[in-house]
């Protein structure tokens, strides 16, 4: 199982150059049956780290580039009259195993939440008739910092729904000449080589459910998340649908590592990717020059883990 997990990671590997940690918390939150927002500048292989791990995974894919103009029903799909005057169903883009929402943030309000549903069900309903998605179902969206042009946050509600927000950022001189050297003749995507499938992906995934997490770092984990709401700086900390975030990506982590039972270091691994974007901080925190990733470091220090017996 783990070798399948590795020959994915090499795989993408070879089209994202330098960012082993991001392509291995992807990897993780789709183990995990998570959804991944990429939140990065411009230019740094957002969209490729999708369609990478599509093309390893040999997932049914869809792009959905996200403007001003989408409306809801180019995500969910809708119903028309046919040629026998009956309403048939359009699908949108949800239906695939992946769907690339890419710049997620540019669209409106109503169209970023009409993924709300299928993102936490696995399923759409249109007029009143409710459609179960293919399985596995991923959503990777990209978006732009908040502060380029033409920008719409997502309301918390949808934020709360991607299991880990990451960022690629730049890559080093030396991996940029590997990336332009790739390039020389073609797209490196085009020599990706599947080496999974959807069948093979959906039994890890419910592998998960075996992996073995004693009472001691469960408790550990709800700890922590508890203590974010407790904290001076933060107006809303981390929900229970968080806690469950966290949890799945612990068990995740740990198959990973090739183990079948979580340690709490499984947990300190993936806190951070998985709570920071799902904090609301205070006005303060900005005037104190504190972000959600040093409180979130805070707790880590002050929450102990259960000691090696208790494990």
């Amino acid at each position: 199982m783990n070798d399948k997990v590795q020959e994915i990671l090499n795989e993408v590997g070879k089209v994202i150059r330098g960012k082993d940690e991001a392509i291995e918390l992807v990897m993780t939150a789709m183990l995990a049956k998570g959804h991944i927002l990429v939140e990065d500048v411009p230019g740094v292989g957002k969209t490729t780290l999708a369609v990478a791990f599509s093309r390893a995974m040999e997932l049914t894919e869809r792009r959905l580039q996200f403007t001003p103009d989408v409306l809801p029903s180019d995500v969910v799909g809708f119903n028309m009259i046919g040629a026998d005057g009956e309403f048939q169903y359009k699908p949108g883009a949800i239906l695939c195993n992946l769907l690339l929402a890419d710049e997620i943030n540019r669209t409106s309000t109503k169209t970023q939440s009409a993924l709300l549903e299928v993102m936490e069900e696995g399923q759409v309903t249109v007029d009143g008739v409710t459609r179960q998605l293919p399985n596995p179902f991923i959503v990777v969206a990209t978006q732009n910092p908040v502060g380029s042009a033409g920008t719409q946050m997502l309301p918390e509600s949808q934020l709360d729904r991607f299991m880990v927000c990451l960022s690629i950022g730049y890559p080093s001189l030396e991996n940029q000449m590997k990336i332009i050297n790739s390039q020389r003749y073609q797209n490196p995507l085009m020599d990706l080589k599947a080496v999974t499938n959807a069948e093979n992906v959906l039994e890890v995934q419910n592998y998960l459910t075996s992996v073995r997490m004693n009472d001691s770092v469960l408790s550990y984990a709800i700890r922590l998340c508890e203590e974010t709401r407790k904290h001076p700086l933060v107006e809303l900390g981390i929900s229970p649908r968080g806690v469950a975030a966290l949890v799945k990506m612990a068990r995740a982590n740990a198959v990973i590592r090739e183990r079948n039972y979580v340690i709490p270091e499984d947990v300190q691994h993936v806190f951070c990717d998985v709570c920071g974007h799902r904090l609301v901080m205070r006005p303060q925190a900005r005037v104190d020059g504190v972000g959600a990733k040093e409180v979130l470091g805070e707790i880590l220090i002050k929450i102990k883990p259960p000691a090696a017996a208790e494990r």
